[in-house]
Formats: C-alpha cells, structure tokens, sequence
C-alpha cells in the first residue's frame, strides 16, 4: 500500500484540528503585537530555510536529501507546538497565531524556495517542480480544511470542541504511523544512507533552536516569547513535507521525504527535553 494515501488524510484531518481551534483574533493578534509575531515568523519563514540550504551545502547532502531537509525546512510550524508552548509556561496566545499564519504564508513561500532548491541541485538527478500541482494539492489538504475548520467553530462551537478534543489526541499516534510506515517500507535505503545524511536533521533542529533562542534574546523579548519562538521555529508541519515529497503530483520520491521523517522524530525528543529543562 502506498503510505500516502494514508499521509494526504492525515495531513488534512490535522488541518482541520488546527482550523477549529482559530479564531478570527488569532490572525489579528500578529497585528496587535507585531515585535514579537514578526521576529518569530521571521525565524520560521526566511532564517530557518535559509539554515537548511546552507547546512545541506556545508554537509555535500546527496541531491534528494538536500532537496528534502530544505522542504521541512520552509513548512509552516507543526500543530501540536501549541502543546509544547503551554507545557513550557511560554506564550501559547503567540503560538496559535504564528501557527495559523505560517500556514497560510507558506502556501506561497514553499513553491518560491522549492524552486529554487530544484532548480539548483534537483536537475542533475531528475528532479522538477509542477508549481501547479504543489498549490493545488496545498490549498485541497491545507487551505481548504483549515477554512472549514474555522466555519465550523464559529457556526457549531459545542460540535467544533467536542470534534477537536477527539483530533487533537489523535494527531500525534496519526503521525507516528506515518513515519513507522514509511521506516518501513524504506528500512533498506534508510540505513544504507551515511551517518551524516541521517543526522542532518538532527543538526536541523538544534541549529533551529539555537538561532530561536539567540534572536529572541538580540530582540529582547520577554521570557514567555523567546521560548514560544524556540517551540515554533523547530517543530515544523513534518506530514506537510512528507506528503508533497510522496505525492504522485508532485515529486512522487519517497527518498525526499526520509529527512522529513526523521525530523518528526527528533524535533519531538529534542523540544520535549527542552520543555523538561525549562520547567525546571
């Protein structure tokens, strides 16, 4: 069976939890505190692809894990970082907001850096970009269920929190299948991959936290901001990538998604280390 028909669901069932828990004063919020919202979304959106190019460079990453580790790179925050931000004491007001607005502004920066990166490493080994194809399978399984879920919580509020409390428990074991399925499927080429290409994720999410952390402090935000924005900026929408990765619209290269998958697994072993150290 081919994982993505399991990954497209998943992507959009985790699209429409994220619309039902927004409000339309989440988008507003980024308005009413500009500093903070502009340094974070600023980290997420520019700096943090900008990393993963320049760490793909600096570790010579065969083409299809280049092209994927800056795919996870320039997706939009993952949905469980509001999870994470409350669990750190950090500005879970900042985060929803963040979240939702990354989402929608990277279903227009995802087809400008994919392009490029493409267009710099993908053709030696066959690999284009149908821009077409990636917005109209973004706006189906993204756009579209965050929309409805939004619709939803404004017109049934009980229904929508009563649906949303079943998602938001399901969305993590969701996800880990996904990743299970394709270790699986892909175990071979996996661990026929060097040492370097499998940890370069694991650079990815530290470098990403780093850099979080050392712009929230040259900022001088407050102390609940800095770590939302550590939170936001390393947990990326790992479904996202693996889903355009897998897609048979898009790349249809399951090698693209290998660094998506082993993000999700270390983003959430590195941020719950990091939410066990600040609570202490």
């Amino acid at each position: 069976m081919n994982p993505i028909f399991i990954v497209l669901p998943i992507l959009t069932l985790l699209m429409f939890d994220l619309g039902l828990t927004l409000k339309p004063q989440d988008f507003v919020f980024v308005a009413k505190r500009p500093k903070a919202a502009l340094v974070g979304l600023t980290g997420q959106l520019v700096i943090l692809p900008l990393v993963a190019y320049l760490l793909a460079i600096a570790l010579n990453l065969p083409a299809y894990y280049f092209i994927g580790i800056v795919l996870v790179a320039c997706c939009p925050g993952g949905s469980s970082s509001n999870i994470f931000s409350l669990l750190a004491k950090g500005d879970v007001a900042l985060s929803v907001s963040m979240t939702a607005v990354s989402s929608i502004v990277t279903l227009f920066t995802v087809p400008v850096i994919m392009q490029y990166t493409t267009a710099s490493v993908g053709n030696a080994v066959g690999v284009t970009l149908p821009v077409g194809n990636l917005l109209a399978q973004n706006c189906v399984t993204m756009l579209l269920p965050i929309v409805l879920g939004i619709a939803v919580r404004h017109f049934f509020t009980t229904t929508a929190e009563k649906i949303e409390r079943v998602l938001t428990k399901c969305a993590f074991p969701a996800l880990m299948l996904v990743v299970v399925l394709f270790y699986i499927q892909h175990k071979d080429t996996i661990m026929n991959a060097s040492a370097t290409t499998l940890l370069s994720p694991l650079a990815l999410i530290l470098c990403a936290i780093t850099v979080a952390g050392a712009i929230g402090k040259l900022m001088r935000l407050n102390t609940k901001e800095q770590r939302t924005i550590i939170i936001e900026v390393g947990m990326q929408n790992a479904a996202q990538a693996i889903a355009i990765a897998s897609s048979p619209f898009i790349f249809h290269n399951d090698i693209i998604a290998v660094p998506a998958i082993i993000y999700s697994l270390m983003m959430n072993l590195v941020l719950l280390t990091y939410v066990a150290l600040v609570k202490k």
